[in-house]
């Protein structure tokens, strides 16, 4: 309301999607002929990623434009787990990395002030961290498949719920994670004057 009596209309909406990992049971992963899915290797594979991640997020604020350093600073991070980091490739090329998942896992503090009851602020939560799939490999079901390696992996690490962050008008990926039994959770909202 208060947005409307300055004239400012919503320039951007980032929501906070979630779902448990126990029910809808997630669908098996299967991987294509052709593709080969595996995890971070080291740092080799950063070149790749960087090359992905920069093409697939050359429209977003934050995700766009990221260094070596980026990299290095998430990598060495507490919550890096390499076996965390899901990468496809084209069996054919196996050095081009097409996509990537790079999952992440909150302990029970991180969490306590987004959950919404007192049992799951106790609980660690899973995070689709970030999806990022190489423009020239985009309809090939790759992000369903990296998506569903994540939760896979995330909920065989005994995790009860997990969460990530989308651009509302990501529709491509709003769709795949809806479909994969993702609701939204949060909305945040920045407004800007036409």
């Amino acid at each position: 309301a208060v947005a409307g009596r300055l004239g400012l209309s919503v320039a951007r909406e980032l929501w906070q999607m979630r779902r448990p990992l126990a029910t809808p049971e997630l669908p098996e992963l299967a991987v294509p002929s052709g593709i080969t899915l595996r995890t971070y290797a080291g740092p080799a594979d950063d070149a790749e990623l960087l090359r992905v991640n920069n093409a697939a997020f050359d429209w977003h604020p934050e995700q766009g434009g990221w260094s070596e350093e980026d990299v290095a600073v998430r990598r060495e991070s507490s919550w890096f787990d390499p076996k965390g980091l899901f990468i496809a490739v084209d069996t054919a090329r196996p050095e081009r990395i097409l996509g990537f998942h790079w999952t992440k896992v909150h302990d029970a503090s991180e969490n306590a002030g987004d959950a919404a009851d007192s049992e799951s602020a106790q609980a660690p939560v899973g995070e689709v961290y970030v999806v990022g799939i190489d423009p020239a490999a985009q309809g090939r079901g790759l992000g369903r498949l990296l998506t569903l390696a994540g939760l896979h992996y995330l909920r065989d690490r005994g995790l009860g719920e997990v969460l990530l962050y989308t651009e509302a008008d990501n529709t491509a990926a709003v769709h795949t994670y809806t479909r994969l039994g993702f609701g939204t959770s949060h909305v945040d909202a920045a407004y800007a004057a036409p």
